[in-house]
């Protein structure tokens, strides 16, 4: 079982897991061994609350694909097991920062004091070029 939070668990068969061959320089070693883990979890066929589902649809990131599956990669290490590791908080991470719902924010108006001092900060710059033009009368 993998805990997402206090009242959200997935079970371990919804996620899909691949090791490939990590991208980039490195040597016979690369070149050789599938270090680089790959997470495919499908958002719509998941036994996710449906809060949940509709949330990480609607979110704006790379890792999400229009098909509704969350793809993540981790190759940051050469140990296969460490990259399983982190992919896997990366991907908890993801799905738990869906329940976190912002706060609304509350517009306010400038005070009088703060527009009085922008309006003089304008006022200084304006004087300071002012006096870096040229005088064409001498």
């Amino acid at each position: 079982m993998i805990k997402i939070s206090n009242s959200v668990s997935l079970k371990d068969h919804e996620l899909e897991w691949q090791f490939i061959r990590a991208s980039g320089a490195g040597g016979q070693h690369v070149n050789k061994v599938s270090t680089a883990a790959q997470i495919i979890f499908d958002i719509n066929a998941s036994s996710l609350p449906d809060f949940y589902k509709q949330a990480l649809l609607k979110r704006a990131d790379h890792r999400i694909t229009k098909s509704g599956k969350i793809i993540i990669k981790c190759q940051q290490s050469r140990s296969q097991d460490f990259n399983r590791q982190t992919a896997l908080e990366q991907f908890i991470e993801l799905v738990a920062s869906v329940a976190i719902v912002q706060k609304k924010r509350v517009a306010t108006k400038p005070t009088k004091g703060s527009q009085r001092r922008r309006v003089d900060a304008k006022k200084q710059k304006g004087a300071t070029k002012a006096l870096r033009r040229s005088k064409s009368d001498y």
